[in-house]
């Protein structure tokens, strides 16, 4: 019988211990109260509390948590009612100060999320709090976390979710941006044609340039080619008249060459011939040469007509007789 009692104590207090054991997990803490009087945090591993005189109080997780809050309504400071909802990042710090701080400290820190909310966009215009998100969600972050260190929470960031203004702020807004939008594409259209233009004018200025330069060019290689033929004609001109000094032709004869163009260029065609003075007098004084010497005389003179032969008187006399 001894042993039968003896049996069922033991198992009886391994019932209990059983019971009593406590695994904490990783990033987790249990407050523990004795006699409904704090007394420690338990932090990850195995732990044993002692049966009736303590209990787990709470169990607190801190791996960062995250508080979704619906949208509100917001009055700016121009008047006007949006609805924004924020989303709010923070972890527990001191599980001690989480329990014993504040009485239900996620709807606290939902509360003071909104009510810091409106204090902040009610300094700030329409227009500010649409473009001011950056500014509003440090500030918001700011007071938050200062506000909730004696809870044991520490707020790492805020962010502002949705703004939504009323539906006729919204028609004005979207016709704002239609018409910033189609003064942006007037923009773009002139500075498409301005730059258009531009480039044709640059076009026809180049083309005008590259026939002017061809046009020099051409003018150019004319007058270069007729100086050549100028040239050339002398040359031979200059060959001819080296060619006739050779063989020893005199004045005259230059002369007589002289007036065979003179008559080449009048060769019975309507042409109006200008005779220097000097060529006159060249024929003058060549005329005289050949009255003179008869060199030169080309005119072939008439046939002389026979005389008749003169009678001999002696013969009429006899005939008389």
């Amino acid at each position: 019988m001894g042993y039968i009692i003896l049996l069922a104590v033991i198992i009886f207090l391994i019932i209990v211990i059983a019971n009593n054991i406590r695994i904490v997990p990783q990033a987790t803490e249990y407050v523990i109260e004795f006699l409904g009087k704090y007394k420690t945090c338990w932090g990850a591993g195995i732990h044993v509390k002692v049966p009736v005189l303590e209990k787990v109080a709470k169990k607190i997780t801190l791996k960062e948590q995250v508080i979704d809050s619906p949208p509100q309504p917001v009055i700016t400071k121009d008047n006007v009612t949006m609805q924004i909802d924020t989303v709010v990042y923070f972890r527990i710090f001191d599980a001690k100060m989480y329990t014993y701080g504040v009485v239900n400290p996620i709807n606290a820190l939902e509360n003071l999320t909104a009510t810091t909310l409106r204090n902040i966009v009610g300094e700030l215009e329409l227009d500010g709090t649409l473009t001011s998100r950056d500014t509003i969600n440090m500030r918001m972050t700011s007071i938050l976390d200062e506000a909730t260190d004696q809870w044991g929470i520490k707020v790492t960031r805020v962010e502002l979710k949705n703004i939504i203004p009323p539906a006729e702020i919204q028609n004005a807004m979207e016709k704002q941006m239609k018409a910033e939008r189609d003064r942006r594409e007037t923009l773009l259209q002139a500075e498409g044609h301005r730059a258009a233009a531009i480039t044709r004018a640059e076009g026809d200025k180049q083309a005008m340039i590259l026939a002017a330069e061809g046009e020099r060019d051409a003018r150019i290689a004319r007058a270069e080619g007729e100086a050549k033929a100028v040239l050339l004609a002398r040359k031979a001109e200059a060959d001819g008249i080296r060619a006739l000094k050779e063989a020893g032709c005199d004045a005259a004869v230059l002369e007589l060459k002289r007036y065979e163009t003179l008559s080449h260029l009048a060769d019975g065609r309507a042409a109006k011939l200008i005779i220097p003075t000097d060529a006159v007098n060249a024929v003058k004084n060549n005329a005289i040469f050949t009255e003179t010497t008869g060199i030169g005389n080309v005119t072939v003179s008439a046939p002389e007509q026979p005389k008749p032969a003169p009678e001999d008187p002696c013969c009429e006399r006899f005939e008389k007789e």
